[in-house]
């Protein structure tokens, strides 16, 4: 039984195809279970050729040769038709699949019976998306944000697309893929979202190729979006849910071009015509208020300056707008049950640092007047509840895949008093306290290995922000920031501050012996002889439930030293566990650790073993002599700090910019040892 066919439009990919091949043979779903069908779309490279071999390499893969027809949507359709799977996925020639995606997509559709599975979406043109924050098991576009992910990258019932006759549009067109959507959302019975793994990797090609942002002709472009107004308004009634569909295209298709920052580095010729396709569009089709009436504040005002025909308004207040930035403060950080608990408070601020602010006037509240005083037939602006329309959420961001995840916390709008004005001034602030938990952060799943960097999400009166969740320094914060051994299997979970704009982040399960440093740098305790073996306390939190960790310790120099088993065992204060030594002659030797017990890692010396009459019988910490190694293999091993270095470096005249590369290479390697 075929239970997933994988469709793939192909024209001209060149080598960009390759890793999605990979990725589609590798897939962990057995061979027998699952096939691929590439549609070559005229292709005039090699391609035919390199599929063609595919196909007859691999009995599971089948190409379709046709004549171009210059857009995905034909061959997108072809491939449904030629499909035997139960369930359809589709694939771009340039991007890539998860390992486990078809397997887990599957199971998640076969249990719900789904008509349509998205799948978490992560690679190098993908922002953090709130549909995929967690699995969803069954859910349908009335009660989730489905319609904020419009992509045709999903598994769809083949049957359920043939029965409704839900095709895309062929030939060359934009939107195919938004109309195609629409359709699909609104016929189905139930959508399933798997939100805990990366099913798809969009990713960015180095010739621009794949690159969705180049100019369009704008007509036509929003001739194409009217058809797609017209399929929400075909399948929905009159009310909140068409409201809310019609809502996200005139936000994000139609109001983005007049925001910030796109309207202020357009041309002005583009600027003017852009305004003029819009006002039409906007005045056809949304002219009743209904679906305005649901936006934003700011949102709101734009499209009223829109409907006034004031472009100088838009552009003023782009400007204005474009100042704002976020802050992000943490007010505490501590470990509790296993979870790195962050008291944040975030919102907006003015380019001079003063708050975005409402102000009160009769029971009303309206809108900072630096935003809105001397703007065009505006005089002043009612923005409702103000915490209506304020969230702030903290994502967490794995630099290896670049996907983002979660917290699982909304932080809580308050109106905090401003000053001491005749009328009462409020600034929105977000605070709460948020838990960052490696064992669930994932969706619900545990984390992979690697370094998350923490940022916050502020969305106020309708300008959102990203911001980097930084903590200063001293030592308030080198307590708070203690590593940790959460869950069972043991995971090893480093917090610090990057270099050097202070960001929090997390190292789990770490690939640099961030850990073996950590403790260097804070100082070991006490040894303790127990039998034959030996506990050192060590500054490490351990949450109740956690299981041991199983690590080495190295003891002697190179050539003659030993490498033992250890383990870092949770207790009141966690131990470092391992059998003493009695080949070693009397004296000091460095003491290491290594984290990585395959081997390929360095020891990293954490203090110095005292050896008597055969037995170690006391450690010293190296403290004063880890701090200058931590600092340098902070730098070392961070990939923004690295390539500024390297970018000085290459500024220099050939000699010098050798002997300093040679020089920074062995400061790096130093510090690891």
């Amino acid at each position: 039984m075929i239970k997933v066919s994988v469709v793939v439009p192909v024209y001209n990919p060149g080598h960009y195809i390759a890793p999605c091949i990979e990725s589609l043979l590798r897939q962990s779903l057995p061979p027998e279970e699952y096939e691929v069908i590439f549609v070559d779309d005229g292709s005039t490279d090699d391609t035919p050729e390199l599929l063609d071999k595919l196909a007859a390499e691999h009995p599971h893969v089948r190409v379709h040769h046709q004549e171009n027809s210059g857009w995905p949507g034909k061959p997108r359709n072809v491939g449904v038709e030629m499909a035997h799977g139960e369930y359809v996925q589709f694939v771009d020639q340039d991007d890539e699949l998860g390992a486990e995606a078809l397997e887990r997509l599957y199971a998640l559709a076969s249990r719900n019976g789904s008509d349509v599975v998205l799948g978490k979406v992560g690679g190098t043109m993908a922002g953090p998306s709130n549909v995929f924050r967690q699995t969803v098991e069954r859910c349908t576009v009335e009660n989730a944000a489905l319609i904020e992910s419009v992509s045709p990258h999903k598994m769809f019932r083949r049957a359920f697309l043939l029965d409704n006759s839900i095709r895309f549009p062929e030939g060359k067109r934009r939107l195919e893929d938004q109309l195609f959507m629409v359709e699909a959302y609104l016929k189905a019975r139930i959508v399933s979202i798997l939100g805990d793994y990366v099913c798809y990797y969009w990713q960015r090609r180095d010739d621009g190729g794949n690159n969705s942002g180049s100019r369009t002709a704008l007509r036509s472009y929003y001739d194409n979006l009217r058809e797609v107004l017209d399929a929400v308004e075909v399948d929905t009634q009159p009310g909140e849910l068409r409201n809310k569909l019609l809502r996200r295209f005139f936000r994000v298709e139609m109001m983005m071009r007049l925001r910030e920052p796109r309207l202020l580095r357009y041309s002005e010729g583009y600027r003017n015509e852009g305004y003029k396709v819009v006002k039409e569009l906007a005045a056809e089709r949304f002219s009743s208020g209904e679906v305005v009436a649901g936006l934003s504040p700011i949102m709101r005002l734009r499209a009223t300056l829109l409907e006034r025909d004031r472009l100088d308004g838009l552009m003023e207040l782009a400007r204005r707008c474009e100042n704002v930035r976020g802050f992000a403060t943490v007010d505490d950080l501590r470990w509790y049950d296993g979870a790195l608990c962050a008291d944040v408070r975030t919102g907006l601020l003015h380019a001079d640092g003063s708050p975005v602010v409402v102000t009160e006037r009769d029971g009303r509240f309206f809108l900072d007047q630096t935003l809105v005083a001397g703007l065009p037939t505006v005089d002043g602006w009612d923005v409702g509840d103000p915490r209506e329309h304020a969230e702030a959420e903290v994502r967490v961001h794995h630099r290896d895949s670049n996907t983002w995840w979660f917290a699982p916390v909304t932080l809580r709008p308050i109106l905090v008093p401003v000053g001491g004005g005749p009328q009462p001034t409020y600034h929105v602030v977000l605070s709460g306290t948020v838990p960052l938990d490696p064992r669930t952060l994932a969706g619900g799943g545990a984390l992979e290995p690697g370094r998350y960097e923490a940022w916050m999400s502020v969305q106020t009166l309708g300008l959102g922000r990203s911001v980097r969740l930084a903590i200063e320094g001293g030592a308030r914060w080198d307590g708070a920031l203690v590593p940790a051994v959460v869950g069972d299997p043991a995971r090893i979970v480093v917090p610090h501050r990057t270099m050097p704009l202070g960001q929090l982040a997390l190292e789990v399960d770490e690939r640099h012996q961030t850990l073996a440093g950590e403790l260097a740098t804070r100082g070991i305790g006490q040894l303790q002889a127990r039998g034959s073996q030996l506990h050192l306390a060590v500054p490490i939190q351990a949450a109740p439930g956690t299981a041991a960790r199983e690590v080495e310790v190295v003891v002697g120099k190179s050539g003659s030293a030993r490498t033992l088993p250890a383990r870092i065992q949770p207790a009141q204060d966690a131990v470092l566990a391992f059998n003493d030594v009695t080949t070693l002659p009397p004296g000091r030797h460095p003491l290491s650790l290594r984290t990585d017990t395959s081997g390929r890692q360095r020891a990293i010396p954490i203090g110095t073993a005292i050896v008597r009459g055969g037995r170690i019988v006391g450690v010293r910490s190296i403290t004063y002599r880890a701090i200058p190694r931590r600092v340098i293999a902070r730098v070392a091993t961070d990939p923004w700090l690295h390539k500024q270095a390297f970018r000085a470096i290459a500024a220099l005249p050939t000699g010098p910019a050798e002997r300093a590369r040679t020089f920074v290479r062995r400061l790096a390697r130093w510090s690891t040892r």
